[in-house]
């Protein structure tokens, strides 16, 4: 029996996690499968090898007592306490819990009252509005299920990776392959190279003076767990942690058209074939063909690629089909997170974070930063570690003290508030008043419509001491989607209101996303990027803020966070915190 795969053993793990949920166990115990689950997906290399070495333990999460179920997973491909646990519930219960807003407490209690066992038989509930009749859902839910249906949620679509675990790993990868004696150039491509919120596999590609032993040297690499040839020049593979991925070579001469070709977007290249077209020329991840000559252009660089087409080089973030193939498109020089002077959303140890807002503040310093906020999340935020009104006061006492004591930084006292469903802050004027920073962001209450959403937001836009909407429109990549919400009215409220809106540089929100930052710009809203960090080692984040505004195409002038501290200060809203100055 072959081992299992990291992504079997995590799928095992999540499904371990589900039926205790189902069955009533503490939560520590499920959060603790949940996190295992997690560590085991993101692992690079094979779990199962890790667990035969005796060495699984060094991995996050991962215990003597889950090590004793991966090594009865290994020894008879399935863990006793699953199975005793898949004895008491039908096996349709679990999938009930890949709908929105219907985890294992929510599916075991309509399986107890409804004897609802499967997705087939919650599809009918719903459809014969039973769902309603069950405390703790209504109408809402049954829409929410209907739609869910709709859009296909009954079948299993492959996973996604974030773009910061898929750069990680293509890195890695990539790292392997140029330590090959073939290798001459190897590159990541695809969504990965454009920066994308997720992809769904990696695509690699390379120069070699001998193709066929570069593209072979994939099998080796410790990160594969399978690969297989896909012709002399090109192998596909499949990492331990579940990411297929493509690696095609050429000789160094055809390395521009490849690279070109393979980091797409399909929609750009459709219409880079279709402007070359009409000049004569069939572009190719093999060269440029020209139809009056018949010769074939190997270019060895992109820029090559783009010359011949009559365009300049075109940053692979760019790469859309948004206009960037116009005449008259001007290429923006992107800003890079170099630019960045200021973090004005990250969290500590008084509500969810893992640091001291003193550490918080050095972390930024060393980073190269002249000012961050400290935002911890208000007494609505609904998550437990909140911060209460008695508790913010003495937050601000410890934050002025902070910012006395640090030289080469600004560390301004503020809060993440959460906005109320009827758009207030859920701290009393008199308290924001006292705060140098505001950001106001939605926690609670996602499920209303699109109307009442937007008014909520647009009234905080409007409210005197909330500077800043954090993670606009509350998604969470490959997870939750945005909830309804028509920025345009937003856009046009924050530009009046001269209300600032965040790009969340956390990896797995990215929000506001880089159409609706593109679209922010043009309405004129004053636009920051916030790292949102919980801790000193996530203050790096804003490389995927970054990622996002060269994808909107914003330069260095576009994001008022790359002020200077003196520059900045004066656009916050509030009159009263600018006017107290400090060392900036």
């Amino acid at each position: 029996m072959p081992d299992p795969s990291n992504a079997a053993i995590a799928a095992a793990f999540d499904e371990l996690g589900d039926l205790y949920e189902l069955d009533g166990a503490v939560v520590h115990r499920v959060v603790a499968y949940r996190n295992a689950a997690k560590a085991v997906r993101d692992a690079p290399m094979s779990v199962s090898a890790l667990t035969r070495e005796g060495r699984v333990t060094t991995l996050p999460g991962i215990g003597k007592t889950l090590e004793e179920k991966l090594r009865a997973l290994l020894e008879t491909g399935t863990i006793p306490a699953a199975e005793k646990l898949r004895a008491k519930f039908p096996p349709g219960l679990i999938d009930l819990t890949r709908l929105p807003g219907l985890g294992p407490k929510r599916a075991r209690r309509l399986f107890d009252e409804l004897d609802i066992d499967s997705l087939d038989a919650l599809r009918t509930a719903a459809e014969q509005q039973k769902l309603r009749g069950v405390k703790g859902f209504g109408p809402k839910f049954e829409e929410t299920v209907l739609a869910a249906f709709a859009a296909g949620v009954a079948e299993k679509a492959a996973p996604r990776v974030l773009l910061h675990r898929a750069t990680e790993l293509g890195d890695a990868i990539v790292d392997e392959l140029r330590r090959h004696p073939a290798a001459v150039r190897v590159e990541l491509a695809g969504g990965v190279r454009r920066l994308a919120d997720s992809v769904k596999d990696l695509d690699i590609v390379a120069a070699s003076d001998d193709p066929p032993a570069l593209a072979a040297a994939l099998a080796g690499i410790d990160l594969v767990e399978s690969a297989s040839s896909s012709g002399e020049n090109a192998a596909r593979a499949r990492t331990h942690n579940g990411v297929s991925l493509d690696l095609r070579v050429v000789e160094p001469d055809q390395f521009g058209n490849l690279l070109q070709h393979f980091t797409g977007s399909k929609n750009h290249n459709m219409k880079l074939r279709e402007r070359a077209v009409r000049k004569g020329l069939h572009v190719s991840e093999y060269g440029i063909l020209d139809d009056a000559t018949g010769e074939t252009l190997r270019c060895a660089s992109e820029e090559e690629v783009y010359q011949r087409l009559g365009l300049p080089w075109i940053p692979p973030e760019l790469r859309e089909d948004r206009g960037e193939l116009e005449a008259g498109f001007v290429i923006p020089e992107l800003i890079v997170q170099a630019d960045l002077k200021g973090d004005l959303h990250c969290h500590t140890i008084a509500s969810d974070g893992r640091n001291t807002a003193e550490e918080m503040a050095r972390g930024a310093l060393e980073r190269g930063l002249e000012y961050v906020a400290i935002t911890d999340h208000s007494a609505t935020h609904g998550f437990g570690n909140d911060v209460s009104p008695d508790a913010l006061k003495r937050q601000i006492e410890l934050v002025r003290s902070i910012n006395d004591k640090v030289d080469g930084i600004e560390v301004l006292v503020g809060t993440e508030t959460n906005i109320l469903p009827d758009g207030a802050p859920d701290y009393d004027d008199d308290l924001l008043a006292e705060l140098d920073w505001v950001v106001g962001s939605v926690h609670t209450s996602f499920g209303i419509s699109e109307a009442d959403m937007t008014k909520r937001i647009v009234t905080a836009i409007e409210h005197p001491y909330i500077d800043c909407i954090g993670h606009l429109t509350g998604r969470k990549i490959e997870r939750r989607k945005p909830y309804e919400l028509d920025t345009d009215a937003v856009f046009a409220a924050a530009a009046k209101a001269g209300t600032m809106i965040e790009i969340n540089s956390a990896p797995d929100r990215r929000d506001i996303n880089d159409v609706h930052a593109r679209a922010a710009k043009a309405a004129g809203v004053t636009i920051v990027i916030n790292t949102d960090a919980h801790g000193v080692s996530t203050q790096g984040n804003s490389i995927w803020g970054i990622a996002t505004a060269r994808r909107a195409g914003l330069a260095k002038d576009d994001v008022a966070s790359t002020l200077p501290w003196a520059e900045f200060a004066p656009l916050r809203k509030r009159v009263a915190a600018a006017g107290r100055g400090g060392k900036g």
